[in-house]
């Protein structure tokens, strides 16, 4: 070493004289510096790629498929004996002819160069061999990993690694010189071949091969080797990446094929037809794209996208995020992901069948993502734009923002999710002990904010919060039948009765959080869901509660299998027991009911036997429509809306004549009808009793009671009376006849009970026929009990005269014991052989038989 220090020195002084005389350093001092350097470089692990794999279906026991090849660096490193021998001879022809001669530094080269130098008095010619240049590729490797850090400093330790100095001369060749002892002279080639940069992001030879002509390094013929080769010196200006790069790459593809020939590494004839192939695009056979999720499976991009970005959560890879994007710029990593590929397919087809990407009349934006209740692993991820990061994407149909996520991870802003937001307001309620059956009041639709209790950020009193119905509901209803029905005015009134902080704690307890990261509004516009909320939090919170209340953090890879070929583990499982189990099952019952007959969600059925939970959705003007699912095995969220605008939904129709309303649930309908025949799903738990009933106040029977009285008795009850006007009833005049709702109903503190007073106006029709009354005694007994509006017909009497049946009454109609208004018309039947006097005969026909004639009792009018 000592010597080599020695010559070395001897060297420097030699090639770099004019930077001597310019800048007064002695030649004796030469030596010392030399010394001063660093002794050591190691041959690091290079930047590879990773590898992203789906899952083929439910079953892993069907194996994976690669969906995308994600690095920093296009580079797979290759073993000596993969790369052909015209790769390794124009290496040398066109680098360092002597390099298996030498010992890092070429003493010749270096004199040569020292000459160049005198005459040019400056530093113009390193004389660098093969070792020194991986020296400086290393170098430059090194500073390049720190890019995710430092960017500035990343290309700045570049420049460093690349300046014409003395000290960096000189440190490329000490270094040189050990690593010439650590490694033999096939590594030091093969980690040139492996590190060299050819153009762009293109790093090594087998990259290269395969980027610029379509084969592996191992397969490449002389012409191509020799082209790549002729890359390495001036990337910018040499590669194979645009055609304006040909004609100098040809020139100096040729200089390295004279240099084979002449160090006799190929034949004349094998000169002579490698020379004859112009470089052009027939000679380039360039391979498609093959890096990032702009080229990954068209099914899968904006989840390879999704991935990408939470590389820095991935604890497997390292002990923090620094460590861990490093690893991952290192590459080489196989990432096992969580997706189901099957169903990614029907859920992306169906996206984009119904909601086209191609849309012109509104900015139409579509989702469908899918998790797994109990473990949180993220099984569809699609939406209705196709995947294009790149800085000028090809058209409006495409775009890099995943409408499925969080703002932080590629996503937008998030979607109000409307009524499906109400399912929180419905947990707090079974939280607090009320229950399913509990009724509430739906015929108030404005609050003073002062009726509403927000512990988390108070209200503002003199404010009014006005919404209304999507639709007519009737003035209360239970918690099943306004779920069923998505009845605002009915989970408002039950609004009043919490705590708005605490609904908005139970969504927090399922994971839901603002996509923008923001925190969860707790005004009372809230509880009909106003908050901008991921779909991808929105589908993971129905999975809580269909998984008895447990939430599980999305998750999206299942194991990772290093560089080196060990297996890591993926993302645990992050499970909570955020809601109480039985406040699950009960909330569950009350969602189930949408998913049949008479409910929001029943066109999202596929009515396959599997039990589903759901809830619709739509903001105001139908800016946003939803519809979110769950069985016991699988959860989704597909969203239709405006990414940006206001069109109205219900009100557009789609190429295929399909209203806007319904797109949710036609791609809802394919996705369920697939991951039911995958995945299946169990019964969900009967609600408990006391969820059923709730701790809410059985209605007392009111009826008969005079107003003040009725009032009195409610408000003792902490409920509210409500005038419901007059009916007809048989109570007496100005007493309660009926109360909506009836009397045994349970219901909840503050409800409206609509209170109906009675008109006096209801009789029940006395019995006149049993006792053989005549026409006269009948209508005294019917004007007895207050009905005057009397008429007979006619009964014949047929076998001849009957003085025993002539002139009695034998019908009635209304029948005996019928309760209606004393102004109901009474039709008496009575006996006579001359009914068919009139021409009608006696069986009723013509203008006597059977027709009544209102007879006017005295005293009614002229």
């Amino acid at each position: 070493m000592v010597a080599l220090s020695a010559v070395a020195g001897v060297l420097a002084t030699v090639m770099v004289t004019p930077a001597i005389a310019l800048t007064g350093i002695a030649a004796s001092n030469t030596i010392g510096i030399f010394d001063s350097l660093p002794e050591y470089i190691e041959i690091n692990e290079l930047p590879g790629r990773n590898a992203l794999y789906a899952q083929k279906t439910a079953n892993p026991e069907d194996g994976y498929q690669q969906i995308a090849t994600v690095f920093a660096q296009n580079r797979e490193e290759v073993a000596f004996d993969q790369i052909n021998d015209f790769v390794k001879n124009a290496t040398l022809a066109g680098e360092d002819r002597r390099f298996y001669e030498h010992n890092g530094v070429d003493v010749q080269s270096v004199v040569r160069a020292a000459v160049g130098n005198v005459v040019s008095g400056g530093i113009e010619s390193g004389a660098s061999t093969l070792t020194m240049q991986l020296v400086k590729n290393i170098c430059i490797q090194e500073a390049l990993n720190t890019e995710d850090v430092d960017r500035e400093a990343a290309l700045a330790g570049v420049a460093d690694c690349q300046v014409s100095s003395l000290e960096r001369k000189l440190n490329e060749a000490k270094l040189a010189i050990n690593l010439e002892k650590e490694f033999t002279k096939d590594e030091i080639l093969l980690g040139y071949l492996n590190i060299a940069g050819f153009g762009g992001n293109t790093y090594g030879i087998q990259a290269a091969a395969q980027e610029y002509f379509s084969v592996n390094a191992i397969d490449l013929t002389l012409p191509q080797a020799a082209s790549l080769i002729a890359i390495v010196q001036q990337p910018g200006a040499r590669s194979l990446k645009t055609p304006e790069n040909f004609a100098a790459n040809q020139e100096r593809r040729d200089v390295i094929l004279g240099n084979m020939l002449a160090y006799e590494m190929i034949t004349q004839e094998e000169y002579d037809a490698a020379v004859a192939i112009p470089v052009d695009e027939s000679f380039v056979l360039p391979q498609p794209p093959r890096n990032g999720c702009i080229a990954a499976n068209d099914y899968a991009r904006f989840f390879c996208d999704y991935v990408v970005r939470n590389v820095a959560n991935f604890e497997s890879l390292g002990p923090d995020a620094e460590s861990r994007l490093a690893a991952w710029k290192t590459g080489g990593i196989d990432v096992y992901t969580t997706i189901n590929m099957s169903l990614q397919q029907v859920a992306y087809d169906a996206v984009l069948r119904y909601a086209p990407a191609n849309e012109t009349r509104l900015q139409l934006g579509a989702v469908a993502v899918s998790v797994e209740p109990g473990t949180g692993r993220i099984l569809t991820m699609t939406q209705n734009k196709l995947f294009d990061n790149s800085q000028t994407p090809p058209g409006p149909e495409y775009t890099a923002v995943n409408f499925n996520t969080d703002r932080a991870y590629g996503g937008s802003s998030g979607f109000q999710p409307g009524s499906t937001y109400k399912m929180f307001t419905l947990l707090e309620w079974l939280n607090q002990g009320r229950g399913l059956r509990e009724v509430v009041d739906a015929s108030t639709f404005q609050y003073r904010f002062s009726a509403f209790t927000d512990s988390c950020n108070g209200v503002d009193p003199s404010q009014t919060f006005k919404f209304g119905n999507d639709e007519g509901a009737a003035g209360s209803m239970d918690p099943i039948q306004a779920t069923r029905r998505s009845v605002n005015s009915a989970f408002v009134s039950m609004a009043t009765q919490l705590d708005l902080c605490e609904i908005r704690n139970r969504a927090a307890d399922l994971g839901v959080h603002r996509a923008d990261g923001g925190e969860l509004q707790t005004n009372p516009s809230s509880v009909l869901g106003t908050n901008e909320i991921a779909p991808l939090s929105m589908a993971a919170a129905y999975a809580g509660i269909a998984n008895g209340g447990q939430y599980c953090e999305p998750i999206m890879v299942d194991r990772f299998v290093s560089r080196e070929g060990e297996e890591l583990p993926g993302q645990a499982p992050k499970c909570d027991q955020g809601i109480d189990p039985e406040v699950a099952a009960a909330a569950s019952f009350a969602m189930g009911s949408t998913m049949v007959d008479g409910g929001t969600a029943v066109a999202s059925n596929p009515f396959d036997g599997t039990p589903i939970i759901g809830k619709t959705g739509t903001t105001d003007q139908s800016k946003d429509t939803w519809v979110i699912t769950s069985t016991t095995e699988f959860a989704t969220a597909v969203w239709v809306g405006n990414i940006v605008g206001d069109a109205r939904i219900r009100q557009y129709q789609n190429p295929e004549g399909f209203w806007g309303g319904e797109l949710r649930h036609r791609i809802m309908r394919e996705i369920l009808g697939a991951a039911n025949a995958q995945y299946g799903g169990a019964a969900f738990p009967e609600p408990p009793a006391r969820l059923v009933r709730g701790s809410g106040i059985e209605l007392p029977n009111l009826i008969g009671q005079s107003p003040s009285q009725a009032r009195a008795i409610l408000e003792g009850l902490g409920l509210r009376y409500g005038e419901g006007g007059t009916i007809d009833s048989g109570q007496p005049q100005g007493t309660v006849a009926a109360t909506s709702p009836s009397p045994g109903a349970v219901v909840g503190r503050g409800l409206i009970v609509r209170v109906q007073l009675s008109n006096g106006n209801l009789g029940t029709v006395p019995d006149v026929t049993s006792a053989g009354y005549d026409e006269a005694q009948a209508r005294a007994a019917l004007q007895g009990a207050g009905f005057s509006n009397i008429a007979t017909s006619c009964v014949p009497i047929n076998g001849g005269p009957d003085p025993a049946r002539e002139g009695i009454v034998e019908s009635q109609n209304p029948a005996a014991g019928t309760s209606t208004s004393r102004s109901t018309l009474i039709t008496l039947g009575v006996a006579s052989e001359r009914c068919g006097s009139g021409g009608g005969g006696g069986n009723g026909g013509g203008n006597g038989g059977g027709s009544p004639t209102p007879t006017p009792d005295p005293g009614d009018g002229d």
